[in-house]
């Protein structure tokens, strides 16, 4: 990164005391978190997140992806689990209460008017920045965007079939996410756990599926979207070399001050100029799919 550069980030992550709006707990110690924030609101977009403080008793932040934000409104919205202690305790504020954070931080995803069927990937704790993207895309004039999401545990949002129609899928693979659904945007749900509707598989399997189904021109139009667990950002990388798809990839990694003070977060990444340490904070958490070491095919 050059001197200019170093600093980019500057200027554009606001530290609010935003009042929770919304607090809705599901299936899975999962949680859905509104919280007023317009500046950060205004600036957000699709594959950046939040440092949280998730209790006045806990002084290290949480890193937590935006599902959704509305500029006018004021609000950023968010999907977590709750796994530790710190988002333990996020799971028990309420309405009302301030929650302090920080946002929006990271590089976000780069939508290619030039290849507008966006393939959208999310697996888990990967949804949200699927989701939000969804919604950026579906306002822009010439995308279509369609998104596999998959989780092993029960999904946070109640299924329902589909009424948009995928030739290109088996049957019986109809669950969508209702939201999307709404939006206009297909969507289909994959598990290992037997959910009905679901495919009994991975999500990059749908994608394949979906991408056989495609003649050339229209594969041409393609870019690969995902974020998820390390496997699954591993097969979508893989995916997307063996399809000749440009992919951009969400990274998660353990973060402690967010801002690229620490470079806890440090991740290989190969630019023009060789490999070099990157951090997933403010240098991405978007990476494309072919510059991230651990993802390159064996030479």
């Amino acid at each position: 990164m050059n001197e200019a550069g170093r600093h980019d980030h500057r200027g554009t992550i606001f530290v609010e005391q935003g009042e929770i709006l919304a607090h809705e707990a599901h299936p899975g110690d999962q949680y859905v978190l509104r919280v007023h924030a317009p500046r950060a609101a205004r600036t957000a977009r699709a594959g950046s997140f939040a440092h949280v403080r998730c209790a006045a008793s806990l002084p290290m932040r949480r890193p937590l992806s935006l599902m959704r934000a509305d500029a006018e409104a004021g609000w950023l919205e968010i999907l977590y689990k709750a796994v530790g202690e710190g988002t333990r305790l996020l799971a028990e504020r309420r309405v009302g209460e301030t929650l302090d954070l920080m946002a929006p931080i990271g590089t976000p995803f780069s939508p290619d008017p030039g290849r507008p069927r966006a393939l959208l990937l999310g697996g888990g704790v990967g949804l949200p920045p699927m989701v939000f993207l969804a919604d950026q895309l579906r306002r822009q004039e010439g995308f279509h965007p369609i998104a596999f999401l998959g989780s092993e545990v029960p999904f946070p949002f109640p299924t329902r079939p589909s009424t948009i129609l995928l030739p290109q899928l088996p049957d019986g693979v109809i669950a969508c996410m209702p939201q999307l659904e709404d939006w206009g945007v297909p969507s289909r749900l994959a598990s290992l756990q037997g959910y009905p509707g679901c495919h009994d598989g991975y999500v990059t399997d749908l994608a394949r599926i979906w991408l056989d189904a495609l003649d050339e021109t229209a594969r041409a139009e393609v870019t690969l979207f995902a974020c998820g667990p390390e496997p699954m950002l591993a097969a979508a990388a893989a995916l997307a070399r063996d399809y000749g798809l440009p992919g951009q990839l969400s990274l998660e990694e353990y973060m402690a001050c967010a801002v690229g003070g620490c470079a806890g977060c440090v991740v290989e990444i190969i630019t023009p100029e060789g490999p070099a340490m990157k951090r997933v904070c403010v240098d991405g958490p978007v990476f494309t799919a072919e510059s991230v070491a651990a993802f390159r095919a064996p030479a």
